[in-house]
């Protein structure tokens, strides 16, 4: 007797509402943004809002931001609140322009207020709670969708993306228009990398404890976040949106902790996570965002995440002889390097535009594509097909006839 247990037919539709619940918040959560724009202004604007939070790593989830979010306000309250008031601002803005309402739904608008806002408040030398920050917070965020607008209208001959571009120039731009001795606005003093690299102890000195922690420390870092908890809050966002995001996430954090030991990087900048960001990102974008997902993008990605650390470590010293921050440009500048290889490989395939969404979405686009272009080769073919033999058919025809009449009776 075969005592193996079989699910009755009971327990599989409940399996199959289970794994559909879950669906419904994983991926960009469509049939949630269907459902928002049939509600108040209000709720559409607080989804467009945590999308826009959300898409700072790449993912268009409002559930995904609200779990960012959380972990900005388990770092810092302050932070977080500069933060959201520089995503609502940037959205408002480019409502206000009359920018793409589908651009504007998904977040591609706020995303660049939510580092505006933040990096704002953490280079400020005046510290938490400094009221009067707000005001240039919200101007510099005010000011995201028109740069980003400006700057697609020239990426869009390329069909390249404008990534955190906009909040680079603006944030770079308050703080070399303030400076450390500012009286209303100081900034932190960025002191100029010394040429001569320090000297690290011994490999006994090292704490793996925060060497393992410097994962997570670095995805957080994108946010100007130092919190191992915050940096695990927002790898258990990307998780929700797409398991491939959350792997090169991390894979791209890690690439760039041991790329900062191999630049003989301090081991507190290695530790706090300095070298992580800009890798993860880099990682993110070529490893199944704006590439499909294969092994040999997968490998690309590794590729592109060594070379942002390499680049980290370059436009870091360029910029603090200015006093100013490296930012994001590291990431901007070396993934849109590998964004314009022109390969003849066909597994290196770069997606349009306008169909880029995550990774697991990207795959099944490429193969519905596939098969469309299988089924129409295949029309064309039997097409083809059909009317040589109607040609060849056509003397053969001819000749019976002829044939017949020749015939005598």
């Amino acid at each position: 007797m075969d005592n193996s247990y079989q699910p009755s037919y009971e327990e599989a539709p409940s399996r199959s509402c289970l794994f559909r619940a879950v669906g419904l918040f994983t991926g960009d959560m469509h049939l949630c943004k269907e459902w928002v724009k049939r509600q108040l202004v209000v709720i559409q604007l607080l989804d467009w809002i945590l999308r826009g939070v959300a898409q700072v790593m790449f993912v268009n989830n409002p559930v995904s931001g609200l779990l960012i979010t959380a972990g900005l306000f388990l770092q810092n309250p302050w932070w977080a609140l500069n933060g959201l008031l520089g995503t609502f601002v940037s959205t408002v803005s480019a409502m206000l322009l009359g920018l793409n309402r589908e651009a504007i739904s998904a977040g591609l608008y706020g995303y660049n207020g939510t580092l505006v806002g933040i990096l704002m408040a953490v280079f400020s030398a005046k510290g938490s709670w400094y009221w009067w920050l707000l005001m240039p917070n919200m101007f510099m965020s005010m000011l995201c969708p028109v740069v980003s607008s400006a700057l697609s209208s020239v990426a869009i001959k390329w069909d390249l993306p404008i990534f955190t571009l906009p909040f680079n120039i603006l944030v770079c731009l308050h703080v070399a228009a303030t400076g450390a001795n500012h009286p209303y606005f100081p900034e932190v003093d960025i002191q100029p990398n010394d040429h001569l690299h320090p000297t690290n102890d011994s490999k006994e000195s090292l704490n793996f404890s925060q060497l393992f922690l410097s994962v997570p420390v670095g995805v957080g870092q994108v946010y100007g976040c130092d919190s191992p908890w915050t940096g695990g809050l927002i790898l258990l966002a990307l998780l929700l949106s797409s398991p491939t995001i959350c792997f090169h996430a991390m894979w791209g954090s890690a690439a760039g902790m041991l790329s900062g030991f191999a630049l003989a990087a301090p081991h507190k900048d290695i530790y706090s996570g300095l070298w992580g960001y800009n890798s993860a990102l880099s990682c993110i974008a070529i490893g199944g965002v704006f590439y499909v997902i294969t092994w040999q993008t997968h490998l690309l990605a590794l590729i592109c995440a060594l070379f942002s650390t390499y680049m980290t470590a370059a436009i870091s010293k360029l910029m603090s002889v200015l006093a100013l921050p490296a930012c994001t440009w590291p990431f901007c500048l070396s993934t849109l390097i590998f964004l314009l290889i022109s390969s003849e490989i066909p597994v290196i395939c770069r997606l349009p535009l306008s169909v880029v969404s995550y990774p697991e979405e990207n795959r099944r686009y490429q193969r519905q594509l596939k098969a469309s272009e299988m089924v129409q080769h295949s029309q064309q073919r039997n097409s083809q097909e059909e009317a040589t033999l109607k040609e060849n058919g056509r003397p053969n025809v001819q000749l019976a006839v002829d044939r017949g009449r020749s015939e005598p009776v």
